[in-house]
């Protein structure tokens, strides 16, 4: 399958769309390819990714721990570029077959509820729980998102802290304060600019996923998610229908705009007009979003958290996000655990993958290192972007998965798109999701 792109992938993704049916899966996965475990010399290991920004940073990866004999291995990567959806299809085939599984896989998080069927994960990947130390569990972000009864199957690449991006020069024009505290102040001190028909954020009618994403930023700032620890929806509350209720009202006053997903033609051409002056989304957003879209306005976007909501919660979201997962009981598996160690676990190998596809550190301890706190986005004015990145990462709520969330994301995604014309009420939006989501679940 011909490479795509990053930006391409989460357009067609909703980022949050779900997946094919996973099918029924063997009551073992192994991969019949095994034999001894290789423990040094030069290794070739298969490694599958929809994004090339991963090949980038796993290639220099390598070549240094090559370059300073770090292992007793000797890295090199056979690389096979699939579509998001497509790694976890291909894995679960190949795993059935008992042949031809990769090394190493990124599992973008919204695929991995697939993994979490039929016993799929425990039985096809390492328990990242049994190689992690308790120091190392503690310091890093974003397990929970590929965890399974408690352990954890992927490392997360990247924190997808969402932020504010603002045009810093058209607030000033239109008299918005850039320290506005709540989504409420934000709305009244706005007032000029939609007038003069200016939005500072974004609902989605295109998939159910990308209406998704934009509630489930503002509701990870009430302190919830779409599942709770036990898998189980936690949408029924009454945070749920305010949020739902804000965004119904934020289209109705002009201060989002409708379009049908943030990555394609009529979200860029709202940058490009300045209908667009402000829009919520991940620290990614900034290259594959912004810069994609409007590389002219270099110098004149910022980013600061998220206004709060007056009736509580705080600053803390996060979107997307893609999970690095070795196969195990595979002659490679030691090595491939070696590398992604490597990559994912030092300090060395967070800075690299910063510097190499912009990735943000998942080890809290980082967050505070001088090579990163010193980094000044070009883009972004010339800004110093990690303080504000380490607020949000210290407050963004763990994100559970479920293996049905793609029934959930589509069920509510439908009724939300509903409640943003007015068609129901948000309350009816979650009723009406829950009765569709028990219903595909009995």
């Amino acid at each position: 399958m011909a490479d795509m792109s990053r930006r391409n992938f989460l357009r067609s993704a909703g980022i949050l769309g779900g997946g094919a049916a996973v099918a029924t899966l063997l009551a073992s996965c192994g991969d019949s390819d095994t034999s001894d475990a290789v423990q040094s010399g030069a290794v070739k290991l298969d490694f599958w990714t929809h994004d090339p920004g991963y090949v980038k940073t796993y290639t220099t990866s390598a070549n240094n721990a090559n370059a300073a004999k770090a292992f007793p291995f000797t890295f090199s990567l056979a690389v096979t570029s699939l579509a998001a959806d497509a790694v976890v299809t291909k894995l679960i085939a190949q795993a059935q077959a008992k042949k031809g599984t990769p090394d190493i896989a990124g599992l973008e998080v919204s695929q991995f509820p697939r993994m979490m069927k039929q016993n799929i994960a425990p039985s096809v990947l390492v328990d990242w729980s049994a190689e992690l130390s308790d120091e190392q569990k503690g310091d890093l972000l974003r397990l929970a998102d590929y965890t399974v009864d408690g352990k954890a199957y992927a490392l997360e690449s990247d924190t997808c802290p969402t932020v504010l991006y603002y045009r810093h020069d058209l607030f000033k024009k239109y008299g918005i304060p850039e320290d506005v505290e709540t989504w409420e102040e934000l709305q009244t001190a706005a007032k000029a600019a939609l007038r003069a028909g200016k939005a500072l954020g974004i609902c989605c009618n295109g998939q159910p996923g990308a209406a998704l994403g934009t509630f489930r930023q503002l509701y990870q700032q009430r302190g919830l998610n779409l599942f709770d620890e036990s898998g189980k929806p936690s949408i029924d509350t009454p945070e749920a229908v305010e949020v739902i209720q804000f965004m119904a009202d934020a289209l109705k006053s002009g201060l989002f705009t409708m379009v049908p997903d943030p990555y394609g033609a009529p979200n860029g051409a709202a940058l490009k007009s300045e209908k667009l002056i402000a829009t919520f989304m991940p620290n990614w957003y900034n290259v594959y979003g912004l810069q994609a879209n409007v590389p002219k306005q270099k110098g004149l976007w910022r980013a600061r958290v998220l206004p709060k909501f007056s009736a509580g919660g705080g600053i803390g979201a996060a979107l997307g996000g893609t999970g690095f997962a070795v196969v195990k009981d595979k002659p490679n598996t030691k090595a491939s655990i070696d590398l992604v160690k490597h990559t994912y676990l030092t300090k060395e190998g967070q800075l690299l993958r910063f510097k190499t596809a912009g990735y943000l550190p998942t080890m809290k301890s980082l967050y505070d290192a001088p090579e990163f706190n010193t980094y000044a986005d070009p883009y972004l004015g010339g800004q110093k972007v990690f303080p504000i990145y380490k607020q949000i990462a210290a407050e963004a709520p763990a994100y559970h998965q479920s293996a049905e969330a793609p029934k959930l994301i589509d069920t509510l995604g439908g009724a939300i798109q509903k409640a943003q014309t007015g068609a129901i009420s948000a309350a009816q939006a979650v009723k009406d999701a829950m009765a569709a989501y028990e219903s595909q679940t009995k």
